[in-house]
């Protein structure tokens, strides 16, 4: 047993490139997991600005200078949180609260028709089996209900990380884009002289994990703005919170478009039952998301992640499991940056020693 374990070790860490990268994976994992909630907004800030980075050097390729690239970048990154801030969140917030509001009316008249399903399908569905689903029903409601109390009850200090996060992180982000290059000479200085490795798997994370964030991040706006002008034009309620969702849904692939097609169901058959307003409805939601998956999704991931979908499920469930929504958010990029990691990783070949 111990021959074999040498063996492996031998296989796959003989290279001292091997050792470094294997020991920076596992510090920064371990940075992630035991401080990321201290560090949370330093992280967030340096996602945003990995994301805007781009942004930035399309700006340089123009001849624009650095510094006035930043600028630039910052001043739209904070218009577009103003903006989110002052329009989008107070628009969120209405249609929420009016939809908590209408939740006891809705369940109401849900409950008159699940009552009437005994009668219509006797064979297929009891009383019994009737009252015990709306049994259930007011149990998941009431748990809910005792999670909005709890949730009002901590909003304050919720709303003192907000304001936190408002003034710590566009600070982080504009010094991140800044000073990338004295950041990133700082960081080197610690690495080894020689590292082609570790050289190779940054430019693979770079090309692949970037483009990927990138993109999906345009996708979710390009998905939420579509459908929130398409449901506004059907006259829809929570046109705005459903274009949120489905838009959010974009993040988790093969599942989030079947997860988000429920509310927008039950609201569209609570709204106008099956009539014909309905199935516009579904067929325009229908026809959004074949083309995000058919149109939208080539043109902006030209390069595709090569990966299973087998994998990219248990990605999602390790890494939302480890870090919540952006453990879901990142659960692809980091499957891929495991990937670029395993296919570049230096193994030196056994010599099988000739018996006698």
């Amino acid at each position: 047993m111990f021959k074999v374990l040498q063996d492996w070790f031998h296989r796959y860490f003989s290279d001292e490139q091997a050792v470094v990268l294997a020991i920076l994976l596992v510090l920064g994992f371990a940075v992630v997991l035991s401080l990321g909630g201290m560090l949370a907004p330093v992280l967030t800030g340096l996602v945003l600005a990995f994301l805007m980075q781009g942004l930035v050097n399309a700006f340089e390729r123009i001849r624009l200078p650095q510094i006035v690239a930043v600028w630039l970048v910052f001043i739209l990154f904070i218009s577009a949180l103003a903006l989110c801030m002052l329009v989008l969140l107070p628009l969120i917030w209405r249609q929420l609260s009016g939809l908590f509001n209408e939740l006891p009316r809705m369940l109401g008249e849900w409950q008159s028709l699940l009552l009437l399903l005994p009668e219509r399908y006797p064979n297929l569905i009891s009383d019994a089996q009737v009252v015990q689903l709306i049994e259930s029903i007011r149990g998941e409601m009431g748990q809910f209900g005792q999670w909005a109390v709890s949730f009002s009850l901590s909003s304050l200090p919720m709303l003192v990380s907000i304001m936190i996060y408002l003034v710590l992180v566009p600070i982080l982000v504009f010094f991140f884009l800044k000073d990338r290059e004295l950041i990133g000479q700082w960081f080197r200085s610690y690495l080894p002289a020689e590292r082609p490795l570790i050289t190779r798997v940054a430019r693979e994370m770079n090309k692949q994990i970037a483009n990927y964030i990138r993109g999906k991040v345009i996708e979710i706006i390009i998905c939420g703005v579509v459908t929130y002008i398409a449901f506004a034009a059907l006259g829809i309620n929570y046109a705005a919170l459903l274009a949120l969702l489905v838009g959010l849904s974009v993040v988790v692939p093969y599942i989030g478009a079947v997860v988000v097609t429920v509310p927008v169901a039950l609201i569209g058959l609570f709204q106008w039952g099956m009539s014909d307003q309905f199935l516009y409805l579904m067929v325009v939601y229908g026809v959004i998301q074949a083309l995000d998956g058919n149109v939208l999704v080539p043109l902006l991931f030209s390069e595709a992640v090569n990966l299973h979908p087998v994998a990219i499920i248990c990605a999602v469930l390790l890494f939302g499991g480890l870090w919540g929504f952006w453990g879901v958010f990142f659960a692809i990029p980091l499957a891929t940056l495991f990937k670029a990691v395993i296919d570049a990783w230096p193994r030196t070949e056994l010599v099988q020693s000739s018996p006698g």
